[in-house]
């Protein structure tokens, strides 16, 4: 395997004495240290310089390592300035300005121009807006949380979501930096190297006006009235802009050091020649791991500014800032290039999917193509080319943006070699195309079939007949239109009368038996409902063991024939045989070829949009494939998706991760939308002015009690019309007029049309908690609501006003680029943590994160992930400050990546509190599960099976702080939440009742705690009977709970009954110790110690729950060996996942710690 290169040290001389010392590999490009100098701390602020090795200017396509007298630890480099041109000053302003932003929190609250928020070092640090709390047992230190976030509140306010802390200012270095009003230079000062003018407003009230000149920038005696271009005093000269100020300006010196580097990152604001940009990346070589990182680095980087100019290009276009190629035509037929980008709306252009299902299918083809390029890309076959798309949903439009093909412009040509551009009227075929689709069919399941075009010829194909394509000006194979990569969902098909959906007589035969069942096919809004990938996979492994298993029958019953016939047949009979009963098999199957199983799907059967076959006898058996893949969905799909979600190894708690859920397990989300489908309705006639009027009326409508919402009234414009114009009547403004279709909506009419809709395509009843809706739809339609306590139950006012609306974000769709060295690591670490190698699975995961965080820098989520597992490990081998230290920078990626209330920085919240507390930090680890319980309230609501986790922790950790009555609340709580979601015969209900027994008994109430222990006891017994480990542990906690009620009841009656005799002693009551509290959270979050038997009394099988240890995709139960030999291994194997609700429910007291 190839091993990244030795690293070299260089220093590299700044200006002045000071000099950096940088760690990089010989074959880093020269511009890539540009790039990095420019992001660290000491040179953020420099942009136009060039580096020196000796007297010689390296050139920045130079590679570090093939520079002469460059060797490790003696090479010393020198940062010179360069001449600045118009260009380069206003780039400098404009990365100046970004760094100065980025010490405001506007972007932050915004999540734009790459900021976000993280609020981890508010409870991590004694900043929860009051006295830290003391860990020492008996203290009289007040642990109770605020009273949203106890057991059985209704309340869910919103401003503790964005904590405040007292001490915090936001750091400011200027009032002012813009453009002079003496711009341009005049040409005599052109003469003598001005470029630019710039106005300053100091902290201190100073204005300043600043020359930018072709050597740097000073000071100038210019003022608002008066031009004077001549330098000023103190004649200062320096190359930065931010030198400049920290030498005059004492506020601006003292900010400086706190400029963020890792903010926004100016980007060259000229037209760019995306597709040779991002086309050129992905053919660059890829042979050693060196050109593979920096292929990834450079598709990445490219593919992130594509989707930055895609996402601003579609604003402006729905702004009304881009002027339309065609503007004669109806605004939604409309077409935009912008930035060297082709922009579309998701409307039905030429009415091109009216028999597809019109908007509604324009909708979805634009969602569908952008997978089948997702999966094109990923197969990524040399010399197949797809377009960059992006899709950008934005105040109720989706916009199509895509980088044009070299030459598609030009009318002159019929460019179109391959596939059919008038569905499937006229088809061609081209064999280039035929030889590069052939590599990907494999991979996509593809299967190359025939159609008929227009002069019944046949055509061979290897992909969807609506797939096109196109030899570019360029030379290069371009595929568009991959709306139809995957086949399509039979269960949901298209009727475009309108009527339930009906099956001709001589199909109904086709559908199976598990699809009728079900009520199946559906009808649906369009045609182009299609099968995930996932599904595909999972139906093609099911097929393959059905083969394997027919083979290995089909086989063995031939050699048992051959024994009877005493072994007469020769060699050449048997392998006869095998082949006969290895065709058999395939055909039995499906499979394409009779040699061997090779499984694909037409994604041309059941097109009925002028598609036609030479071969009925093919096709019959395409369309059964097809059927049969959509009755396993049914079968075997859902099934499983239920069952992981009964055994809590996929808990969504959210829209994103129900989405998630379901997309793992191959099954498309089909029901998600319909409020926002309405929105779209509403807000497609909304005048500008009164945007925010609509989207807060449509909230009103949404999520009021009150049955009639009324229009807000108290605008900007009609104060003005009352302080102007008093003598007038006081009149609605245009815009709120009722003759609009957004303010004639009612509760009654939106509620009625979204439980009709549900109730009638879904067999569903729709509910969720009011401030999870708003969360919800908020972030589908990029709604930023302004942060207060909204009162929902209120009837006689309404919820929303205008100037709740704060501001609309797009919504981006696009493609999610991964370094594929990096991930093949993580699956060889996942390996290694399997096989139980310790210091492997640390070299694995810790390579793996310098890849991602050095070279790729492509997601942050893998980052944290990384990090995560990491931690994880760590706190296995018992490194808890490691494991600390990883598992806050993965909640601060957690934040930052997916958002302050996501579920996944929830989760990482829960297992920070597990690591403080630990490592003794007790009431810190209280504050955060606080947190996480807050955050899990706003997200899903109390009624959900993580509050019953959160709210276990929250009660072991309030017990061993000695605060019982607290503890008992929450523990409670976590009893009723266990007894739904788990049952009460379950063996999460039994722990439960222990950990009960356990605080009652610590409070002196024995009644309680024998009654909680005894139904763990019952639980215990007839779930795993009396010989049990955890029902033995039970019953001797019974035994030794009655022993000490019946010393207390008998202290008791001495006492009343006033004789004198011997003293009875008084009850002990147990005092749980902290690796009492720790060994039980442990349990709680999913990590057992389970010894073997006597003779391995040193090896242990921790087992983790996969939803509590890997990430994202990953389901797999991590067994993690310590000196376990092979004889342990062979018993491992004997163990069986039907005892882990036992093995999970074990009492283990170990000295050894977890």
């Amino acid at each position: 395997a190839d091993q990244p290169e030795r690293l070299l040290t260089v220093r590299v001389q700044l200006p002045g004495t000071e000099s950096l010392e940088l760690q990089v590999s010989g074959q880093t490009l020269v511009s890539e240290l540009h790039q990095r100098l420019m992001d660290h701390q000491v040179t953020c602020h420099r942009t136009c310089f060039s580096l020196h090795f000796g007297p010689i200017r390296i050139d920045g396509r130079t590679e570090l390592g093939s520079v002469p007298g460059m060797k490790d630890g003696g090479a010393l480099m020198k940062l010179g300035g360069d001449s600045y041109s118009v260009r380069d000053a206003r780039l400098h302003l404009r990365h100046v300005g970004d760094l100065f932003r980025s010490l405001d929190a506007a972007d932050a609250y915004d999540g734009v121009n790459g900021r976000s928020l993280s609020y981890l070092t508010f409870y991590t640090s004694g900043h929860e807006g009051k006295k830290v709390l003391v860990s020492k047992r008996g203290s009289c230190v007040d642990h109770r949380p605020p009273d949203h976030v106890l057991p059985g509140c209704k309340d869910r306010p919103l401003t503790p979501l964005q904590p405040v802390r007292d001490d915090r200012k936001w750091i400011q270095c200027l009032r002012v930096l813009n453009m002079s009003s003496w711009n341009p230079p005049p040409g005599n000062r052109k003469m003598h190297g001005d470029l630019l003018y710039l106005s300053v407003l100091t902290l201190e009230d100073k204005e300043l006006n600043i020359t930018s000149s072709t050597r740097g920038f000073y000071l100038n005696q210019s003022t608002a009235f008066v031009f004077n271009p001549k330098p000023a005093v103190p004649r200062i000269l320096c190359h930065s802009l931010v030198d400049l100020l920290s030498q005059i300006t004492p506020g601006s010196s003292s900010s400086a050091v706190h400029l963020d580097c890792d903010g926004p990152k100016s980007s060259v604001s000229g037209s760019r020649d995306w597709n040779e940009e991002l086309q050129g990346s992905r053919e660059l070589p890829r042979n050693s791991l060196q050109e593979r990182l920096l292929r990834d680095q450079t598709v990445f980087k490219t593919s992130s500014d594509f989707v930055a100019v895609a996402t601003r290009g579609a604003v402006a276009v729905i702004d009304g800032s881009v002027m339309p190629l065609n503007p004669s035509d109806p605004p939604h037929m409309q077409m935009f290039i912008w930035k060297n980008l082709f922009f579309s709306l998701g409307f039905d252009v030429s009415e091109h999917y009216q028999s597809l299902g019109g908007d509604a299918a324009a909708h979805a083809a634009a969602l569908c193509d952008l997978r089948g390029v997702e999966a094109y890309t990923r197969v990524d076959t040399p010399g197949l080319h797809t377009l960059g798309t992006a899709l950008v949903d934005y105040k109720g439009i989706r916009v199509i943006a895509q980088i044009l093909v070299p030459g598609i412009l030009e009318k002159n040509q019929d460019q179109v070699v391959y596939g059919s551009n008038d569905c499937g009227a006229t088809v061609s075929t081209h064999p280039r195309f035929l030889e590069l689709l052939d590599k990907t069919s494999k991979s996509l399941r593809v299967q190359r079939h025939l159609v008929l075009d227009q002069n019944n010829v046949s055509v061979e194909l290897c992909s969807a007949v609506e797939t096109k394509g196109i030899v570019g000006n360029d030379g290069r194979c371009y595929i568009l239109d991959l709306l139809r990569t995957f086949p399509p969902d039979l269960n949901f098909q298209f009727s475009a009368s309108g009527e339930t959906m009906r099956v001709k007589e001589e199909e109904e035969e086709e559908v199976p038996e598990e699809c009728r069942r079900f009520g199946f096919p559906w009808r649906h809004r369009h045609s182009l409902a299609s099968l995930r990938a996932e599904l595909l996979e999972a139906f093609v492994q099911h097929r393959y063991q059905r083969y394997e298993q027919m083979v290995t029958e089909g086989l063995s019953r031939e050699e048992d024939e051959d024994e009877d016939e005493d072994g007469r047949r020769g060699d050449g009979a048997a392998e006869c045989k095998r082949r006969r009963v290895v065709s058999e098999a395939c055909r039995a199957v499906g499979s394409v070829r009779d040699s061997d199983f090779d499984l694909r799907f037409n994604p041309d059967v059941f097109v009925f949009t002028g598609v036609r076959f030479p071969s009925d006898a093919e096709t019959r058996t395409q369309r059964k494939l097809l059927w049969d893949a959509a009755a396993s969905l049914l079968t075997n799909q859902i099934p499983a998706l239920l069952r992981s979600c009964l055994v809590q190894s996929s808990v969504p708690m959210d829209g994103s991760t129900l989405t998630s859920v379901l997309h793992q397990h191959g099954v498309n989300v089909r029901y998600l939308g319909v409020v926002l489908k309405e929105l779209k309705l509403l807000t497609a006639d909304v005048e500008p002015a009164a945007f925010s009027a609509a989207v807060s009326h449509f909230l009103n409508c949404l999520l009021s009690s009150s049955t009639c919402v009324l229009l807000d009234s108290c605008s900007d414009e009609l104060h003005a019309r009352r302080r102007y114009r008093r003598r007038r009547s006081q009149g609605s403004r245009p815009g709120l007029s009722t003759e609009c279709l957004w303010a004639r909506l009612t509760p009654t009419d939106l509620w009625t049309r979204i439980r009709t809709e549900i109730r009638y395509k879904y067999n569903l009843i729709f509910f969720c908690e009011r401030i999870s809706m708003l969360r919800e739809i908020s972030m589908k339609t990029g709604i930023q609501v302004r942060l207060r306590d909204y009162v929902f139950d209120s009837r006689h006012r309404p919820v929303f006003v205008e100037d709740d609306i704060v501001n609309m974000f797009p919504v981006v769709k696009h493609l999610r680029h991964t370094c594929t060295d990096a991930s093949r690591l993580m699956q060889r670490a996942q390996v290694v943590v399997q096989q139980g190698e310790r210091s492997h699975t640390h070299t694995h995961v810790h390579l793996q994160e310098v890849l991602l965080l050095r070279h790729i820098l492509s997601s942050f989520s893998d980052v944290a992930a990384c990090l995560r597992l990491l931690g994880r490990l760590s706190y296995i081998l018992e490194d808890h400050v490691d494991a600390l230290s990883l598992q806050e920078r993965a909640v601060m990626c957690s934040e930052r990546v997916h958002g302050v209330d996501h579920p996944q920085t929830i989760e990482d919240y829960t297992y920070l509190a597990l690591y403080y507390f630990s490592g003794g930090q007790h009431s810190t680890s209280l504050q955060l599960l606080y947190r996480a319980r807050y955050l899990t309230l706003l997200v899903s609501g109390e009624d959900h099976p993580q509050v019953a986790l959160l709210d276990s922790m929250l009660g072991l950790v309030l017990h061993g702080l000695m605060d019982h009555e607290l503890s008992l609340k929450f523990l409670h709580s976590a009893l009723c939440l266990t007894s739904k979601y788990h049952g009460v015969t379950s063996l999460r209900h039994a722990h439960s009742h222990h950990l009960l027994a356990t605080v009652y008994e610590a409070k002196g109430d024995f009644r309680s705690a024998l009654k909680h222990e005894n139904e763990a006891f019952q639980i215990y017994k007839v779930q795993v009977g009396e010989n049990h480990t955890s029902t033995k542990e039970s019953s001797e906690y019974l035994k030794d709970l009655t022993q000490q009620a019946v010393l207390l009841q008998k202290s008791i009656s001495h006492l009343y009954s006033n004789t004198d005799g011997a003293c009875i002693p008084p009850p002990q009551i147990f005092t749980p110790s902290f690796p009492t509290i720790l060994q039980q959270l442990n349990l709680t979050c999913g990590v057992v110690l389970i010894p073997l038997s006597d003779y391995l009394t040193s090896c242990y099988f921790l087992y983790w729950y996969s939803e509590r240890l890997f990430f994202q995709k990953t389901a797999v139960v991590v067994r993690f060996c310590l000196s376990l030999p092979k004889m342990a291994a062979r018993s491992e194997a004997k163990l069986n996942c039907a005892n882990w609700q036992s093995w999970r429910s074990k009492r283990v007291v170990s000295d050894m710690g977890p």
